[in-house]
C-alpha cells in the first residue's frame, strides 16, 4: 500500500506527466465538441474573422441573431491573429487551438520565478480542471492568463519591450491586460517601457487598417465598442462580483473605479517592497483576481486567471492557516468540480454557482485574503 501510495505521488509530481495528463484531457474535450458541432466560440472566432477580411462587421445586431445571441467582443486587432486558424480546416484550427494554448500556458505556468519555479507543478496540477472546462468551450481566457504569466517572466529576465509588446497584445484584443502595465513601476527605467507601451500599443491597434484602410479604422473600433456595451447588458447571469452583490449594478463602473483606486493607492504606499518578487508575484496575482471578480463579462471559465493568480501568491505565503487550507479546496471543488458534469451533475451546479455565487462569494474571500497578507507582509 505505501508502495502504491508513493508510486501515485511520484506520478503527480513528474511535470512531464501533468502535462501528458492536461494535453489528454484537453484533447479529449476538444474532439468532443467538434464532433458535437458545438465549439461554439470557435465557429464565432473563425466567422468574424472571415467576416473581417471580407469588410462586413461582426459587431452589428444582425450577426447576433444568426449566432443565436452571441456578441462578439473581441477587436479587429484579434482578427488579425486569428487568421491562420481561420483559414484551416475546422478541425484541425480547433485543435491546433487547443494544444497552442494549453501548451504556452503550461510552459508560462512551468517558467514562473523565484520558488513558484519548484511548485509550477502543483499549480498546473490545481488548475488542471478548470484548464480543460476552458479548452472544451473553446475560450479565449487561456491566452489572456498565459500573456500575464509570460509578460511577468519576461520582465523578470530584463526583457522590457517583448514583455511590453505581450501586455499591449492583450489590451488591444481583449482590454483585460492593461492593467499589467501598472507593474511595469517595479523595474528599471519606467518611462521607457511605458514608452514602449505606447508604442506597441499604437502599432497594434494600427493593423486591421491593412483590411480596413486608415478611413475605415475608426468606425470599426466604433462598432467594436457598440458591441461590448451591448453585451455588457445582456450579461446579469455571469459570475462576477459586481452581479453577485444586490444593489451595484447601478453603479458597476463607480464600484470598479474606486476598488481600482484602493488598489492603486496601496501598490504605492508600498513602494519600499517594489524590489521583492514575493511582492511582485502577489501584486500580479491581485490585478489577475481583480479584473475577472470585477468584470461585467466574466464567465465561470474566465476565473482560471483569477485562480493562477490565487496559486502563484499561495506558493509566495510563510505560512498556511487552517482557514486559508479550508479555502484553498472549497474554491478548487466550486471551480473545478462542480463545473464539471461528469463529476457533478449540471442542476447542483446550477444552484451553486449560476444562481447563489457560492463560487464568486469564495473567491471574494481569498482575493480579500491575498490583498491582506500582501499589507501585512513587512518584509522588504
Amino acid at each position: 500500500m505505501t508502495n502504491s501510495t508513493s508510486k501515485f505521488k511520484q506520478f503527480f509530481t513528474n511535470p512531464r506527466n501533468v502535462y501528458i495528463l492536461g494535453l489528454v484531457l484537453g484533447m479529449a474535450a476538444t474532439c468532443i465538441e467538434l464532433a458535437r458541432c458545438r465549439a461554439e466560440n470557435l465557429v464565432d472566432f473563425r466567422d468574424a474573422t472571415q467576416l473581417f477580411w471580407q469588410g462586413i462587421s461582426a459587431y452589428t445586431d444582425e450577426y447576433v441573431e444568426i449566432h443565436h445571441g452571441r456578441f462578439f467582443i473581441y477587436s479587429p486587432v484579434f482578427n488579425i491573429l486569428f487568421t491562420p486558424f481561420m483559414l484551416l480546416p475546422r478541425w484541425i484550427s480547433g485543435i491546433l487551438w487547443s494544444f497552442c494554448n494549453y501548451t504556452l500556458l503550461f510552459l508560462a505556468i512551468r517558467n514562473l520565478p523565484g520558488r513558484l519555479k519548484d511548485k509550477s507543478t502543483q499549480i498546473a496540477l490545481y488548475l488542471i480542471l478548470i484548464i480543460t472546462e476552458s479548452i472544451f468551450c473553446f475560450q479565449y481566457n487561456m491566452v489572456v492568463c498565459y500573456i500575464f504569466l509570460w509578460a511577468f517572466i519576461l520582465l523578470e529576465k530584463d526583457r522590457p519591450f517583448w514583455a511590453v509588446l505581450l501586455i499591449m497584445l492583450s489590451a488591444t484584443t481583449k482590454i483585460y491586460g492593461i492593467v499589467e502595465i501598472g507593474l511595469l513601476f517595479c523595474y528599471p527605467k519606467v518611462w521607457r517601457n511605458l514608452g514602449y507601451a505606447l508604442l506597441c500599443g499604437l502599432g497594434l491597434l494600427l493593423l486591421p487598417a491593412m483590411q480596413t484602410g486608415f478611413d475605415g479604422l475608426i468606425p470599426w473600433y466604433m462598432d467594436w465598442f457598440y458591441a461590448l456595451g451591448s453585451h455588457h447588458e445582456t450579461t446579469g447571469t455571469y459570475p462576477s462580483i459586481v452581479f453577485a452583490i444586490p444593489g451595484v449594478l447601478p453603479y458597476m463602473r463607480i464600484f470598479q473605479a474606486s476598488v481600482m483606486l484602493i488598489l492603486i493607492a496601496a501598490f504605492f504606499g508600498m513602494k519600499k517592497r517594489w524590489n521583492d518578487l514575493e511582492f511582485r508575484i502577489q501584486a500580479l496575482g491581485i490585478l489577475m483576481g481583480y479584473i475577472i471578480l470585477f468584470s461585467e463579462a466574466s464567465e465561470p471559465h474566465t476565473y482560471v486567471i483569477a485562480l493562477a493568480g490565487y496559486m502563484m501568491c499561495w506558493y509566495t505565503w510563510s505560512e498556511h492557516t487552517l482557514f486559508d487550507k479550508i479555502m484553498f479546496w472549497v474554491v478548487f471543488v466550486l471551480f473545478s468540480i462542480i463545473p464539471t458534469d461528469v463529476l457533478c451533475p449540471a442542476r447542483i451546479h446550477q444552484l451553486i454557482n449560476n444562481t447563489l455565487y457560492f463560487n464568486v462569494y469564495s473567491y471574494t474571500i481569498v482575493w480579500i485574503t491575498m490583498i491582506w497578507k500582501t499589507v501585512k507582509n513587512k518584509k522588504q
